[in-house]
């Protein structure tokens, strides 16, 4: 995690756990699961999974290992772990072309669209009910946010 090395205990104390995918003795990618809220940095929200649910985040694959299957290898193993531990629906973000589509492929499903940036140390966020499917309402409740245009002073935390 290079210079977020740091995180890695108190991630583990909070009850985080971690995945990673190894090739040739060393980790190619890795990604944290939680079963309690976790602040998304790139939306400015917190997501607070129900009993039963769980969040994906902070997946990364080591630059070359990229655009092998390792993402979607992680994916698969945590999901595979997550559902024979009784986890009944599982979140993810993704921000990146790519993993979208390996993320989709994974079985996942839109439940909201977000446009986020900032400037002057503010944060514009638009939110969107994804069209395809009717996770929006639940994903409302977890996020604690509807569709709309929000405005609100930058937080900068670290989790």
């Amino acid at each position: 995690m290079a210079e977020e090395a740091f995180l890695v205990r108190p991630r583990f104390e909070r009850g985080c756990r971690c995945f990673a995918v190894m090739v040739d003795g060393s980790i190619a990618g890795y990604g944290w699961l939680s079963t309690r809220p976790e602040w998304i940095g790139e939306v400015q929200l917190e997501i607070a999974p129900n009993p039963g649910e769980a969040y994906i985040w902070d997946c990364v694959t080591v630059a070359e290992h990229r655009r092998r299957g390792v993402f979607r290898s992680l994916l698969g193993g945590i999901l595979e772990t997550a559902r024979s531990e009784g986890v009944k629906r599982l979140w993810i973000g993704s921000v990146a072309i790519p993993a979208e589509r390996a993320v989709a492929t994974s079985g996942f499903r839109p439940a909201m669209r977000f446009m986020a940036f900032g400037a002057a140390g503010m944060h514009f966020l638009r939110v969107t009910e994804a069209k395809e499917n009717a996770l929006g309402h639940e994903a409302e409740r977890v996020l604690q946010v509807k569709p709309g245009l929000y405005v609100r002073r930058f937080q900068r935390r670290r989790h």
